[in-house]
């Protein structure tokens, strides 16, 4: 059965990365405040950096901000993604960083939005509903679903770190380490994620340990602050991949240029994992 995360594992043999470029056309990078820029902006990113990346990562809220020009903004920048495929005979996937998290009908109308009108391969969703909220973008296993877990915000030990005592456990351990616990036990179509920031190895090879299968989407390396091979050493699964490497603005905002950028970015995760003897 062909899943989200296999169309994703033949992308990252076919680039040698675990590189996602994110995709967040902040309207201060931009030449004007317009859907157009915003979408030229993304544009110039997707042709510079397609050839290392393994996934690409548009932000929604930076094109909603400017209303239907901006969503169709966004839909073409999707577009663009599956020409660059297509022109390289390697489907990138996309995933639509969106956050989204409601109840059953409100998710069944976000996961039509998402799939079937601007044509994302996965999104990043908030799994504080519960399972029902999550059912509606995992029905098809073809399309990916990274729940929020662990996020690289200083906010996120608000939430995130409390101790909670499941139903029948013998002890409590942090609410992220539940959350990690109920995607493996809601992955039967072998098509969710987590979300792990890459500022906390701690946290994250504590996560790794409670999904040792899950493919992880990991911001904060570079911006952020997150460390890379630090981040590898404890995200990456036995067999040297699960995870994505999502990097923004150290890319669009290089001064040797996005494609540079990507590409030494890209042969520097391949040197740790050999350094890691991966």
């Amino acid at each position: 059965m062909e899943t989200f995360f296999s169309f994703l594992e033949k992308r990252v043999d076919d680039c040698s990365s675990l590189l996602c470029v994110g995709l967040d056309p902040h309207v201060s990078d931009l030449g004007e405040p317009t859907a157009k820029a915003a979408r030229d902006f993304c544009l110039h990113l997707v042709k510079a950096t397609a050839p290392y990346a393994a996934a690409f990562k548009p932000n929604a809220a930076f094109f909603e901000v400017f209303g239907p020009e901006g969503w169709t903004a966004l839909k073409q920048v999707i577009e663009a993604v599956g020409e660059e495929s297509a022109r390289m005979g390697s489907l990138i996937p996309v995933i639509l960083d969106a956050k989204r998290g409601d109840i059953a009908s409100t998710a069944e109308a976000y996961a039509k939005s998402a799939f079937e009108h601007l044509g994302a391969h996965a999104i990043t969703l908030n799994p504080y509903l519960g399972r029902d909220s999550i059912e509606p973008f995992i029905g098809n296993p073809e399309k990916g679903a990274f729940l929020l877990c662990k996020t690289s915000n200083a906010g996120s030990m608000d939430l995130q770190n409390l101790l909670v005592l499941p139903v029948g456990a013998e002890s409590s351990a942090p609410l992220y380490i539940y959350v990690a616990h109920l995607a493996r036990q809601w992955n039967a179509n072998g098509n969710i994620g987590l979300v792990v920031g890459a500022t906390h190895p701690q946290v994250m090879s504590n996560i790794r340990a409670a999904a040792p299968d899950l493919w992880f989407l990991s911001p904060g390396v570079g911006a952020q602050g997150g460390d890379l091979e630090s981040a590898l050493r404890s995200g990456l699964r036995k067999d040297g991949k699960g995870m994505l490497l999502n990097v923004s603005r150290s890319i669009a905002r290089a001064a040797e240029g996005p494609g540079l950028a990507a590409a030494e970015l890209r042969d520097e995760i391949v040197n740790v994992k050999h350094k890691l003897d991966y």
